[in-house]
């Protein structure tokens, strides 16, 4: 990568400031550290009398039962939906929702904003309070940052890029949004992707990612690999929720280097 692009990711991460610390500084100062002895165990009793051994029990021993399989957690079945193939229908038909218990708290559903045949899709968990208002996913701190992301690597909601979340209505107190509201949600979600086509499909935390890929596995495990996302085999590529960044700035390093790797996967399916 050209240095000045490379600038460019540092400055849109902020990871410019990032000063290494030299050797003498990361050597800790000696800790004094002290020893306590364990008192001595006392020498072993000598018995009175020598004790006979137990008896040994040459019974048949008892039979133990298999382990009982963990029950999956249960998923309150939803109604299959004939979800329609156009983009006007399926608008009509996510705003009116009511196929979960989120629709009872929402201002608006959030469908989805960006360009509908784009190469890259980016995928949240679900509308915070700004998006619910607004109606757009990724309008807060959040979405400023994932723009600047964005530009870093030549994408933009305008022109390249479609960005959606796994479910479409704000969960109240923006709690983590459950299985069975993410299952009603799906076949929108799966929609949107047949209709758009992605190269590649970026799922942004922990909460995304294991539901896109219906997986319980941690963010360190999933973050990393590339995966395959349902029956289009879209390549998924799993980063750090630009939230978390924001709380957690010295993992915009890492998020550089997934913003390189995205740039490239892009660039091996651009054309």
């Amino acid at each position: 990568m050209d240095p000045a692009r490379r600038r460019q990711y540092l400055k849109a991460l902020g990871i410019e400031t990032f000063v290494r610390r030299s050797l003498a500084d990361e050597v800790a100062e000696p800790v004094s550290v002290e020893v306590i002895e364990a008192p001595r165990a006392a020498p072993p009793r000598v018995a009175d009398r020598a004790v006979e051994p137990a008896p040994r029990d040459f019974s048949r021993p008892k039979a133990v039962p298999p382990p009982q399989p963990v029950a999956s957690p249960v998923i309150a079945s939803t109604p299959a939906v004939d979800v329609p193939k156009d983009w006007a229908g399926l608008r009509e038909m996510v705003r009116d929702c009511p196929r979960c218990k989120l629709c009872a708290t929402r201002t608006q559903t959030v469908f989805g904003v960006g360009v509908e045949n784009a190469p890259l899709m980016v995928v949240g968990e679900g509308p915070g309070a700004d998006e619910d208002r607004r109606g757009e996913p990724f309008v807060g701190r959040a979405g400023q940052l994932l723009d600047q992301m964005l530009k870093a690597i030549g994408r933009s909601r305008a022109d390249n890029t479609y960005i959606a979340n796994v479910v479409k209505c704000r969960p109240p107190g923006n709690r983590d949004p459950e299985a069975d509201e993410v299952e009603a949600c799906r076949p929108y979600l799966d929609r949107q992707i047949e209709l758009i086509k992605p190269k590649l499909i970026v799922g942004l935390g922990r909460v995304a990612a294991q539901r896109l890929l219906q997986t319980s596995e941690p963010l360190s495990k999933l973050r990393g690999p590339l995966h395959e996302y349902g029956p289009t085999k879209t390549p998924v590529f799993i980063t750090y929720h630009p939230a978390y960044l924001l709380r957690s700035p010295r993992e915009k390093a890492k998020s550089w280097q997934d913003l390189k790797r995205i740039h490239q996967l892009l660039s091996n399916t651009d054309g």
